[in-house]
């Protein structure tokens, strides 16, 4: 529950449908897994409190989760001072991962997208001078906009303008004066959907008609719910398509078709998926669910193809 929801609930649905899968197959080393959700309602500090009460309470050998940069953050040292591996779905900030040698991730990173994002401002939106507009509070949107920053800086484009906003805000009009007066040639917001969809409406409000495009943080149903026909002509990258004509994605969209009535499942739902495919292949690589020799399982993941990609740890 909480701003950003569509998080947690799409990779639940992915992890539930791996894990059923997982189970009707026989489980992993003949015994069937079993799955513990914990809440953190999108609230600074929860995810650790979570994460305490998983490891302490519930035993859990592995977690998967939390989904979100900031968060992950938040739960990635309790996890290593346990030495209980933890897989974040969607954790692209880097940092996630330096943590400690027991926390990994399925997804790209920053470094990755922002350089991907700042060669598409170039070179399909044919920018030459952009703005950012990014979060101070969140670790995601400081991360990404660096990387996009240096990249699209040092190809020969001119970041003119950036302005900052909180979690949580709702009103951009003071930001989104300032990038109008710059007249640049597209916005780049490396945000979560609910500010990203309310920046873009209140934009175009303003008259501002150019294109606006940002990262996976925009990933959800509610993006469009709350920005509507603003959002024509704006861009996002992802980790995943359903349109993608792979036979083991259309396979993926079928059975979360069936299992969830769900039209198309979105990039996180995918990376949950992978991530508790990813999880149940290492622990029969390893023949045991103990901490150390599941990490180096994890650790030794080379070409696990997945609904997302194919995979290295």
């Amino acid at each position: 529950t909480g701003k950003e929801a569509s998080f947690g609930q799409s990779s639940h649905k992915g992890i539930v449908l791996a894990v059923e899968e997982i189970n009707a197959a026989g489980g992993v080393l003949g015994r069937k897994i079993e799955l513990i959700t914990e809440d953190n309602q999108t609230r600074p500090g929860e995810s650790a409190t979570a994460v305490k009460k998983l490891i302490a309470r519930d035993k859990v050998v592995a977690l998967l989760g939390e989904v979100a940069s900031g968060r992950s953050l938040e739960a990635a040292p309790v996890a290593q001072a346990y030495k209980i591996p933890m897989i974040a779905p969607a954790a692209t900030n880097p940092k996630v991962t330096q943590t400690g040698s027991y926390i990994f991730r399925v997804c790209f990173i920053d470094p990755f997208q922002g350089t991907v994002m700042a060669k598409f401002a170039q070179t399909d939106l044919h920018a030459k001078k952009v703005a950012v507009i990014s979060s101070v509070s969140n670790a995601y949107s400081v991360g990404l906009a660096k990387y996009f920053r240096d990249t699209f800086a040092a190809a020969g484009g001119d970041v003119a303008i950036e302005q900052k906003y909180s979690e949580g805000d709702k009103d951009f009009r003071a930001q989104l004066t300032a990038v109008k007066a710059a007249d640049v040639d597209a916005v780049f917001v490396p945000g979560y959907y609910t500010e990203a969809a309310l920046i873009v409406r209140q934009a175009r409000d303003l008259g501002i008609k150019v294109p606006f495009f940002g990262g996976d943080g925009w990933v959800a149903d509610q993006l469009l719910e709350i920005g509507g026909d603003a959002l024509n002509g704006c861009y996002y990258s992802t980790h995943f398509s359903p349109e993608n004509r792979d036979p083991a994605v259309q396979e993926f969209v079928k059975r979360f078709k069936a299992r969830w009535g769900i039209e198309n499942p979105d990039a996180f739902a995918a990376l949950g998926y992978d991530a508790a495919k990813v999880l149940a292949d290492a622990i029969k690589r390893a023949g045991s669910t103990a901490g150390p020799k599941l990490r180096d399982a994890l650790a030794a993941t080379r070409n696990f193809s997945g609904v997302t990609g194919v995979t290295n740890i």
